[in-house]
């Protein structure tokens, strides 16, 4: 593992924390624009007003991203589902399930939303994942080969069975709940700069809570608890006010619906 992560480029997210990456941005971005259209491929999509409504925000967002991240062929799409979900690939490619309407009540909650899921991309977090990812699959190969030709197959089977689950719960998991907050914090951010109001991105999330079902407890998630993700964005949200008021005064007051 430390040979391939050695071969990472190093890079430091937008809160500074240092990522390692083993593939390109533009190998990123050529992949992200295959899935995307393979997915519209595949699912239905619908266009009129709720296509407009996604395009507008994403539309007020970008703007105050970084020119690197500025400059991609941004596209969005609405899938038919129910499921209130959103996503966004690298290569600046933004999908909304017609479900988060139902949830994302007004143009600022859906803001949050698209926020969060530009934070991804900005912050290279698929790169990221997969850097990762590859790094502990390799490393538990070679160990696990070690361990075989000292205690033969048992040995082998036991390292890499076991340490899968252990690098599950122990490396890739937390991982993925550091990237989901920092995501949080970048697209309330964004939000703010563009002239929503970054206080609805915890009205978001208690919406969210109340659509849902029982979840896992957070040590077994990917995503943070509701709870705790509801707290950092209140924190967070009287600092981020004056920035959303000054990008009112300077005339950005997103005019996007429902």
């Amino acid at each position: 593992m430390a040979v391939v992560v050695a071969a990472c480029a190093t890079t430091t997210s937008p809160t500074g924390r240092t990522q390692y990456m083993a593939y390109s941005d533009a190998q990123l971005n050529q992949m992200g624009a295959q899935a995307f259209a393979e997915m519209k491929s595949k699912q239905q999509t619908t266009g009129g007003q709720q296509s407009r409504y996604v395009q507008c925000v994403v539309d007020a967002l970008v703007p105050h991203l970084p020119p690197e991240w500025r400059n991609l062929p941004w596209e969005t799409a609405v899938f038919v589902d129910d499921t209130p979900n959103a996503f966004a690939l690298p290569g600046g490619k933004v999908g909304v399930n017609s479900g988060m309407f139902k949830v994302a009540k007004n143009q600022d909650q859906l803001a949050a939303v698209i926020g969060h899921e530009i934070g991804h991309v900005y912050a290279r977090h698929t790169n990221e994942r997969v850097s990762r990812q590859a790094a502990t699959s390799t490393g538990l190969a070679v160990i696990g080969a070690l361990a075989g030709a000292r205690y033969g197959q048992t040995g082998s089977d036991l390292v890499t069975q076991g340490g899968g689950t252990l690098a599950q719960l122990g490396v890739l998991l937390p991982f993925s709940r550091t990237q989901e907050s920092e995501a949080d914090e970048i697209g309330q951010r964004l939000m703010a700069q563009a002239g929503f109001d970054p206080a609805q991105a915890v009205d978001l999330w208690q919406n969210m809570m109340a659509s849902g079902g029982g979840r896992s407890p957070e040590w077994l998630s990917t995503h943070p608890d509701p709870q705790n993700r509801i707290r950092a964005l209140e924190a967070r949200a009287p600092a981020l006010q004056p920035l959303a008021q000054e990008a009112r005064r300077a005339g950005r007051t997103p005019q996007c619906g429902p």
